[in-house]
């Protein structure tokens, strides 16, 4: 497989930028979050930003790899396809859940991203092992995030 510079960019800038536009869009909320009843094992509000940037550039590089791969283009394409609308739906959780306050909608809004999120990896599996490996850590910070999620619907 031969390095491609600008190809591994861009699948790194669209998670980051995917990301990025949505905490822009809901970065007035933080205050808010930090006055709610919180779940056991809540972490601190800094660590969030910072877990995302890690999961956005795995996300970028799981589908470099996906892109780069050299399987038939229809695979890449479904695989793609599915990345695309779970990570759209990445994008509206935070809006559903930081910036309008939603949290029973976002919690199901976050089952369905968590769906879409295993559909992607086991289509990313059946091209790329590698690429379906880099993915995991989302889906068990979704996972995590869903916890949090509903135990804050819960508290408040």
């Amino acid at each position: 497989m031969k390095f491609r510079g600008k190809t591994l960019l861009i699948c790194i800038a669209v998670p980051l930028l995917t990301g990025g536009l949505a905490g822009f869009i809901s970065r007035d909320s933080m205050g808010t979050f930090a006055a709610l009843n919180q779940p056991p094992l809540s972490p601190p509000g800094w660590l969030f930003p910072v877990v995302w940037t890690i999961l956005y550039l795995c996300m970028g590089i799981a589908s470099y790899l996906i892109l780069t791969s050299g399987a038939p283009q229809e695979k890449i394409g479904k695989a793609i396809r599915l990345y695309g609308w779970q990570l759209l739906f990445n994008f509206f959780w935070p809006l559903w859940f930081f910036r309008l306050q939603l949290y029973f909608f976002a919690f199901f809004w976050l089952i369905a991203l968590w769906g879409l999120l295993l559909s992607t990896i086991l289509s990313f599996y059946r091209i790329s092992k590698a690429a379906a490996y880099w993915m995991l850590p989302y889906l068990l910070w979704v996972t995590f995030a869903g916890y949090l999620n509903l135990g804050i619907a819960l508290l408040n």
